[in-house]
């Protein structure tokens, strides 16, 4: 006695059915990565701009030209020219943060300082016009991004001010006040990209010659933490 078997006409619709989804699920992904793209280079764009002429400055036509979208592309994805600025500066602050908010009492001082002037270097040699964007802003009087100075930005340097002054407490730093070493930190790192063009008039060079970027990093870290080993 022989048992039936499923003819290769039977499977065909379930086989139809999973290509049709492995399709589909390839157009997705290709979609997403399309409008990640666009969405990657107006940011870039913006940056570019924001940071040469400031918001009111810029206009979204000058935005979509460089980014090689169409206007109508670019409020697509964010509604106005003001959404794009804020969305561009919360990107920026979320990148800049994240060396701050990775300090922890469990470090060791002395080598976290260390790590986080190199790290912030890094970001005002790699993104200089993301820095003067920021800057900007906070010259203008932060009329957009006050909010997130008075809220996010200052819950997260409360604790981090805790961190440092834990380290002094435990005599593994020395007393020093933790808000002026977090201004100290970012004043001398931003300087690079905020002030580059005077830099480079100065000394003919910039953070993009390797040489000059050691240079820098090792006169900060001696700098710094000269100023705060344990006594």
């Amino acid at each position: 006695m022989t048992q039936d078997h499923p003819s290769g006409a039977e499977h065909a619709p379930a086989i139809r059915k999973k290509a049709s989804r492995t399709a589909s699920a390839a157009t997705l992904a290709r979609r997403e990565r399309q409008m990640e793209s666009k969405r990657a280079a107006i940011t870039e764009a913006a940056i570019a701009l924001f940071s040469q002429f400031g918001l009111h400055g810029t206009s979204v036509d000058q935005i979509a030209a460089r980014a090689d979208v169409s206007k109508t592309n670019l409020l697509y994805y964010f509604g106005s020219k003001e959404d794009l600025y804020l969305a561009v500066l919360h990107q920026l602050m979320s990148v800049w943060l994240a060396p701050l908010r990775a300090l922890s009492v469990e470090m060791e001082p002395l080598e976290a300082i260390r790590g986080y002037i190199r790290l912030k270097l890094e970001l005002s040699r790699d993104e200089p016009a993301a820095s003067r964007l920021f800057c900007l802003e906070i010259i203008q009087g932060a009329p957009l991004l006050r909010g997130e100075l008075e809220h996010e930005l200052r819950d997260l340097v409360h604790a981090k001010t805790e961190v440092i002054r834990r380290w002094s407490e435990s005599g593994r730093l020395a007393p020093i006040d933790p808000y002026h070493l977090i201004f100290s930190l970012w004043a001398t790192t931003q300087h690079y990209a905020d002030f580059r063009v005077q830099v480079e008039s100065i000394t003919g060079r910039t953070l993009s010659d390797p040489d000059f970027f050691e240079e820098v990093l090792g006169s900060l870290q001696a700098l710094i933490l000269d100023g705060i080993r344990p006594r």
